[in-house]
């Protein structure tokens, strides 16, 4: 063990993603077992510069990892972009002998950690958390699994709506870089077509395929649609359609941030859990600058740098299966 590390502080940030809060327990009590001190901090890198820094016990963690949202909240900082404000966030963590950081978010979150490790000699370790699943260097993100489980249940319920009344309905999910999410909830509820930011579809393609789901006496379809579409939301491509699937009743719905919430899923816990152990025991053996991640059902660890640098492919796979499937 680093003898250096005696106190650990540990912060969300970013978009809340369902598991934050397994993972704020796993890297709690495995810090304790460990003798280590552990301190929380409200509202991520925002709590950081205000000084909003408290100490958690292996009892403020409890009956907290069925749960969603994270207890630490979370928030977007502006200030902390400034040299003034990571200066502020600097002084706040020396006021309390902080020796390390786990820091749980996305890109910005390791994007915030990077520039401050590079002023500042105190460790960070960081775990994805972040239900877009498109970070570089893990096979999931906390919060993936959960999103993609809410946004099929509301599948299932639009398809009840879709077969009743003859309609084509077009599901906008969440994911404005990355398709991650339209993808597996498309495969998952027997989509019809899915349409991402990663691989550009045209209007007429689409209308193409959906005339021949028709023709096969298919009395209704639905399309999943990444928000970050690059020919448009779901409410676009809608409008783009109409008049030319006159077989159909055009509808739209927008699942939108109740991906977001929830109890997380048994996957989502399990990986939290797994996550915020490794992170402390990294922290310990000396670690610093990685992102924790999960290859191949292993731990691994990804430099910030490449973590959020580097693009995730979309699996290739997936994607034709999606397609075969749709037949």
């Amino acid at each position: 063990m680093s003898a250096d590390i005696k106190r650990i502080a540990v912060l969300t940030s970013g978009g809340d993603a369902p598991g934050m809060n397994a993972a704020v327990r796993a890297v709690v009590r495995t810090a304790s077992s460990l003798d280590l001190h552990v301190y929380g901090i409200r509202r991520g890198y925002e709590g950081m510069i205000d000084g909003d820094i408290f100490r958690l016990e292996r009892r403020d963690v409890g009956n907290i990892i069925h749960r969603g949202g994270t207890i630490l909240k979370t928030a977007r900082s502006e200030r902390f972009k400034s040299k003034a404000g990571r200066k502020a966030a600097y002084e706040s963590l020396l006021a309390h002998d902080i020796d390390a950081v786990v820091a749980i978010g996305g890109n910005g979150t390791f994007t915030g950690a990077t520039k401050f490790e590079k002023e500042y000699d105190i460790p960070f370790i960081g775990i994805p958390g972040t239900i877009d699943n498109d970070l570089y260097g893990t096979d999931f993100t906390i919060g993936f699994d959960t999103s993609v489980n809410t946004a099929i249940e509301a599948m299932d319920r639009i398809r009840d709506t879709a077969d009743s009344h003859n309609r084509l309905f077009f599901v906008e999910v969440m994911g404005r870089n990355s398709g991650f999410i339209a993808l597996n909830t498309a495969i998952g509820s027997g989509a019809e077509s899915v349409l991402i930011p990663e691989v550009e579809m045209p209007v007429e393609r689409l209308v193409e395929l959906l005339r021949k789901s028709a023709k096969r006496n298919k009395l209704f379809s639905m399309v999943v649609v990444a928000e970050g579409n690059k020919t448009g939301g779901a409410s676009e491509i809608a409008a783009k359609v109409k008049g030319q699937l006159d077989m159909f009743d055009i509808k739209v719905a927008i699942i939108g941030h109740l991906q977001r919430g929830g109890a997380p899923s048994s996957a989502d816990r399990v990986l939290a859990s797994r996550l915020g152990h490794s992170a402390v025991l990294a922290l310990v053996e000396g670690k610093k600058n990685l992102m924790v991640g999960i290859e191949n059902y292993k731990i691994s660890f990804t430099p910030f740098e490449q973590a959020i640098s580097m693009a995730k492919p979309i699996n290739e796979d997936l994607l034709r299966m999606a397609e075969t499937l749709a037949i």
